[in-house]
């Protein structure tokens, strides 16, 4: 009566299917990381929009005058902590998912959006003074240089910077967007709608870092507009 035998896989046998493992798994990471970034974008918008609802609910309390720290124009915000917790019951809905740092609850707790600073200098913080609502932007994530880096985002709750001044433009040191490998930013506009938008170039009319073509009716920074 003849013995089972059972055959080992041979050396190159194990390389051909190790090669096949790494073709699949290099076919498939990009989607898996494509879809990883929309659920972030859209984790984002969801955030700003819960932030918009927060604001509208200060703004109607306080005549539609946008939170100050120092005296009108003022060059400081600190929308988080006039916001928490009487109109948004957690910080961590003022921090980006594109926003690595851990989220908490405490003092230093991180936050990723900033305010228009066009909002200050150009109409005092009177949200009543907006021209074009629907094509003004209020608040978008901000931070300095690749948002990909941690060190990108300093905004916390309750320290300065507070809610960082969005510059008009989106700052200078903003160098590319949070998703879509850069080319995209989500955007709270003035009346409070949320909408995802084009990063850049500046050059190019109605997109995010745009801040040389104000026609009504096209996205812009400038309120009076």
């Amino acid at each position: 009566m003849a013995k089972n035998r059972f055959r080992a896989f041979t050396l190159l046998e194990m390389i051909v299917v190790l090669g096949v493992i790494a073709i699949m798994m290099s076919l498939t990471y990009p989607v898996y990381i494509t879809i990883s970034q929309r659920a972030r974008a859209t984790q984002d918008l969801n955030g700003l929009r819960q932030v918009g609802l927060g604001m509208q609910t200060y703004l109607n309390d306080k005549d539609g005058i946008l939170p100050v720290i120092n005296a009108l124009p003022g060059t400081g915000t600190n929308a988080s902590t006039v916001i928490y917790p009487k109109y948004l019951a957690s910080r961590k809905i003022f921090k980006s998912p594109f926003d690595r740092r851990p989220a908490t609850e405490t003092d230093s707790a991180p936050v990723s959006y900033g305010i228009n600073q066009n909002m200050y200098d150009l109409i005092n913080a009177n949200m009543a003074r907006v021209v074009s609502p629907s094509s003004t932007i209020l608040m978008a994530p901000n931070y300095n240089g690749n948002p990909a880096l941690t060190t990108s985002w300093t905004g916390i709750a309750a320290a300065a910077p507070f809610v960082p001044n969005l510059q008009p433009g989106g700052g200078a040191g903003m160098t590319t967007g949070p998703q879509s490998n850069g080319r995209q930013i989500n955007a709270l506009f003035c009346d409070l709608h949320v909408e995802t938008m084009q990063f850049g170039p500046a050059t190019t009319v109605g997109t995010f870092k745009d801040t040389t073509s104000n026609p009504l009716g096209l996205k812009h920074w400038n309120p009076t507009q």
